[in-house]
């Protein structure tokens, strides 16, 4: 049988936010009539057969009698989804002679077919768009993928929505079939603002800490304080992302199946998980693993309302990431590592009845308060840099009329100010430095050494602690232009890891 009898389109197998390269062999043999397919595919790819079938039929192609197999390779990569099915069924018409197969090789092709041939968005079609692009060739997406693949500069990108569109584009590849300009929307301005927030401004202090150095914040206080609203105003004090970093946030997404179109006008993500959610929902997980809600909250926001609520070895699983930037999940066929460099804003109760626990009507128990705040970990609690009491509104402030002296503009430009001179400097935020690089551009005066040394022994603080104390004074510095941690840092930053928790 001469290489003439098998036809290949190339294709791609979600593998984190990359996609691997598979080649789709399709073969017609004579015999009795059957449809074979091999290559490590899981159930929804074994069932492409009858999508395929149905698909051909709907648009008026023979479906060929013979015997046909499919080969998937590499044959050691899992697949899974219906990604493959528009490959395999261009393939198979290219074979009854129905397509040229020279031009199958101008392109990769990705699509999930329905019974009646129209093409369905998948999963990952922004990274199997970049990857076609750096192998030369162009990608034939579905039609409803087009948004999210718009970064996917310099690939010829062509969009269809039935099968009879693609096979006539590969019948006319230098025309216009199919090729549609996307654009990239502008960034647009953010709807929440933290002068909506009345009072609180140590809270608000600790907000523009944070996004200036990407800090993680834990708020303490009863229900109805203001925390939830706090913390979904972060994003509104956040550069807008650029555009390798929408690129990035946004193949996590498509990976995940929750493109969002803000996300390509810079919005930053912020997700907000329940806190019934399980382990794998937030790290990731499956047997071909995919991003959980600490990668989509990537170059964002991950909010953890009711924090001891969380399942303790959930919220176990966050000190690595917190710490490197990035997740590794291993599987028995795949090792995928996913970005995850987001910023922690956790929000609790001072005890479990909610009631602000050093108040005379409080009903719990000094126990009962014990085992509550003990349910998260001091390793967690060491690796969150800014702790707030977030205390009950007087009548006074809660019912005078709304200001807007301070906004979420102002603060934002001083913010990306103070982020402006972190990056001149190292390349990097605060809370990126490395111990190493602490040493250097987090020095202490005498003074200030003598006053971490006292919070050292007064407040137990671990090696740890004292290197986010540093960084957090950094920024304190950056904020305000000066070049030199002075003692007053120093304080402000040691006095946001007094707050009594654990």
């Amino acid at each position: 049988m001469s290489s003439a009898d098998c036809v290949a389109v190339v294709s791609r197998a979600e593998r984190g936010i990359d996609a691997a390269e598979v080649v789709i062999e399709t073969q017609v043999s004579g015999g009795l009539p059957g449809f074979a397919m091999v290559g490590l595919p899981e159930t929804a790819v074994r069932e492409a057969r009858e999508r395929v079938k149905g698909a051909i039929a709907a648009s008026r192609f023979a479906f060929p009698k013979g015997k046909i197999t499919v080969n998937l390779a590499p044959a050691d990569l899992p697949k899974e989804g219906g990604r493959f099915d528009l490959g395999i069924a261009l393939g198979i018409l290219a074979r009854t002679g129905e397509l040229p197969t020279t031009r199958l090789g101008r392109f990769e092709v990705l699509g999930e077919l329905g019974l009646y041939g129209e093409v369905r968005p998948v999963r990952g079609a922004l990274s199997a768009a970049i990857a076609a692009g750096r192998a030369g060739r162009g990608i034939i997406v579905p039609r409803r993928n087009l948004d999210e693949v718009a970064l996917a500069r310099g690939v010829d990108v062509r969009a269809v929505e039935h099968l009879d569109e693609a096979c006539a584009l590969l019948n006319s590849p230098d025309g216009p079939i199919g090729r549609i300009e996307a654009t990239v929307s502008s960034p647009q301005s953010c709807a929440l603002d933290i002068a909506d927030v009345k009072g609180q401004p140590a809270a608000k202090r600790a907000l523009e800490i944070a996004a200036a150095g990407a800090h993680h914040v834990l708020f303490v206080g009863p229900p109805g304080t203001g925390k939830t609203m706090l913390a979904e105003r972060l994003t509104s004090l956040l550069p807008p992302l650029d555009e390798d970093e929408a690129l990035e946030v946004v193949r996590i997404h498509s990976a995940h199946g929750s493109f969002d179109p803000r996300l390509l006008g810079g919005a930053r993500p912020i997700r907000s998980p329940h806190h019934t959610a399980s382990a794998a929902a937030l790290v990731g997980g499956g047997r071909i693993p995919r991003p959980g809600e600490i990668s989509l909250a990537h170059r964002g926001v991950l909010f953890l309302d009711e924090l001891p609520e969380f399942d303790r070895r959930v919220l176990e699983s966050l000190r690595q990431p917190l710490e490197s930037g990035s997740i590794e999940l291993s599987r028995t066929h795949s090792r995928v590592c996913y970005p995850a460099a987001f910023q922690l804003i956790a929000a609790m109760n001072p005890c479990p009845a909610g009631r602000a626990c050093q108040d005379s009507d409080c009903v719990c128990s000094p126990e009962q308060q014990r085992r509550y705040r003990g349910r998260i970990s001091g390793p967690l609690l060491d690796r969150i840099d800014l702790r707030v009491q977030v205390p009950r509104l007087d009548s006074a402030v809660l019912l005078a009329p709304p200001s807007r002296d301070v906004d979420s503009a102002a603060i934002r430009e001083r913010i990306a100010a103070a982020r402006r001179v972190q990056c001149a400097r190292v390349g990097k935020l605060n809370s990126a430095l490395s111990a190493a690089e602490i040493e250097i551009h987090c020095a202490l005066d005498a003074d200030s050494r003598r006053l971490v040394a006292r919070a050292m022994d007064r407040l137990g603080l671990s090696a740890r602690a004292v290197h986010r104390v540093l960084k957090v004074a950094r920024t304190l510095a950056d904020l305000v232009g000066e070049s030199a941690i002075a003692s007053r840092h120093v304080a402000e930053a040691l006095a946001f890891r007094e707050v009594a928790v654990d």
